[in-house]
Order: structure tokens, then sequence, then C-alpha cells
């Protein structure tokens, strides 16, 4: 304090007051957020109690992130602290998610050994917008369903539940999914995978099928193939030859073979279990078992 009676510090005392920095003080001060009350006779600059005060909530704010231009209009009245923290939570979240984003892209490529071109396309997804992750979802129903109008309507719609998008709020194990999931569907081979199982799906509706009946041979295999194994009842076994007659009746089994080919492929297995992790559901059974189990009993009854 300076002895000429008026209660007045220099910046070295304010420092020495606050545990702060002279510097710091001189650069907040150089930036509007600590004006000095006055000049000593030498030109130093004076701080008073009300100062004291004032650099307490300056350091407060900075260490809450805020940037200085903030700090000056919350010191000038222009806007409340209040409304200055809503829009620095605002500004953290998407921080925030950004940052779940860089993790889950680094995890990914630790885990897979990935190129730098492989990581540089991986963060490119990740980082994808809203609209752009919808036309990549768009590009892939299209081009499975496009001209097929006798599909079953159920197997559509879930279909597009499947092929889910990244959530607003994704958790890193979501962020990780939509990247798999994101260049399997864009994958020429896996489109023509899923193409040939929605045609296969067309081609068993004719005009007075119901829409679910694909839905319901799904969970009738299911259903049946795991009873069978159960049971542990071998696919070459005579019995189940009267599994299949229950399952299939008189269908063309070697179209359903195919179909089944298709559906229980591994590719497929992993799209469905990539929906259900961005979906939030947890981990969801392919049944690789039962249609396993149906596959090979078929196969069985082909070679004879």
């Amino acid at each position: 304090m300076i002895e000429d009676g008026t209660g007045l510090l220099t910046i070295g005392e304010l420092a020495r007051a606050t545990g702060l920095t002279v510097r710091t003080i001189r650069y907040w001060s150089d930036e509007g957020a600590l004006p000095p009350v006055g000049r000593s006779a030498g030109g130093y600059r004076l701080y008073d109690a009300a100062s004291v005060a004032r650099l307490e909530l300056v350091r407060t704010l900075r260490e809450l992130g805020l940037g200085l231009g903030d700090v000056r209009k919350v010191l000038a009245g222009e806007t409340t602290v209040a409304e200055v923290a809503a829009a620095h939570v605002k500004a953290l979240d998407a921080q925030i998610g950004a940052l779940r984003v860089t993790r889950a892209v680094l995890s990914t490529v630790a885990r897979r050994g990935s190129t730098a071109e492989e990581m540089t396309l991986m963060n490119k997804l990740a980082r994808l917008s809203t609209a752009e992750r919808r036309r990549i979802v768009d590009d892939f129903m299209t081009e499975i369903f496009e001209g097929i109008d006798t599909a079953d309507p159920d197997i559509r719609h879930r279909m597009r539940f499947a092929a889910a998008s990244l959530p607003d709020d994704p958790t890193p194990e979501q962020v990780d999914a939509w990247v798999e999931l994101a260049e399997l569907i864009q994958d020429p081979e896996f489109r023509a995978l899923m193409r040939r199982m929605i045609e296969f799906n067309a081609a068993d509706r004719g005009p007075d099928v119901p829409p679910g009946t694909s839905l319901w041979f799904m969970s009738r295999l299911i259903q049946l193939a795991g009873e069978a194994l159960r049971q542990g009842l071998a696919p070459e076994a005579p019995e189940a030859e009267d599994l299949l007659r229950r399952l299939l009746g008189d269908a063309d089994r070697a179209a359903v073979l195919e179909r089944l080919t298709a559906a229980s492929n591994v590719r497929v297995a992993r799209y469905r279990e990539l929906s259900g992790v961005l979906k939030g559901l947890g981990p969801q059974s392919a049944y690789e078992e039962e249609f396993a189990w149906v596959v090979a009993a078929l196969r069985v009854r082909a070679g004879r």
C-alpha cells in the first residue's frame, strides 16, 4: 500500500494479495479487464479494494474458460454471468462432442492398426454432419430397394431402423460403430449382398401375402432351430427333416438355402450388431447358430 493515506495498492502489492503474478495482472489490465483507478507520482498503476474483488471475479471467469472478451462484457454490465455461463456450456458441449469423436477415431486406429489413409477416412466419416450421415443411409436404402415394390414393408422399415445414424450425443463406442457401419454400407459388395436379400424377400411375396410374413418366417426359424440345438439334434439326423417340413412346407429349398446363406453372412451379422450399438440397445444376437443349423440341414439334403 502506498504511503499517501489513500489505501491504494501498487500492482506488486495486488499480486501479493491475490497470489497472481504481476505479469498476469498487467496483461489483464492492458486488455481492459482490470483498469487501474489511478497512477502514482512515478506513473505506476494503482488499485483499490474494489479492484481486488474485480480481480477475483476475472480470475474465476478465466479459470472457467471464458475469454477476456466475455469477461469484459460481464464487468461492463453488457451481459450477466448466467448468460455467459449458458453460452459457455453450449461451447463446452460442442468441444466435448468433438473430443469424443477424436478419441473414438484414435481408439479405432490403434485397435485396427490402421494406415494413415484409413485413419483419414475414419476421421472424415466420424465428423460428417447429421445431413451428410443421413444422405449415406438414404443412398444405401435407395440402392438396395430401388425398383423392388413387392418387398415386405416391415423389412423396409426394419432395414432403415438398422441403418442407424450417429446420435446427437454419442458415446465413444457409438462413434466407433458409426465409422464401421458407414464404411460397410458404402461397400458395393455389401450393398449387392443386401440387395440380393431384398430380392429373395420380394420373390417370396404374392399379392395376398400380408406384411410381416418374412419376419414371421425368421422368428419361426429361430424358434425351431433353437429347439433342435437345445435337444442336441444334428442337422444330418433323420428327425431334422420333420423340422424342415414344419418350417418350409413345400417351398423351393434351394432358393431358401441361397436366401439363408446370404442372411447368415458374417457381414450381415456385423451390420445388425453395429446397429444395436448405435441404437443404444446393447449387444444384439444375430442367431448365428440357429441360421447355421438350418443352412447345414438344407445342405445335407441338397447333396443327396
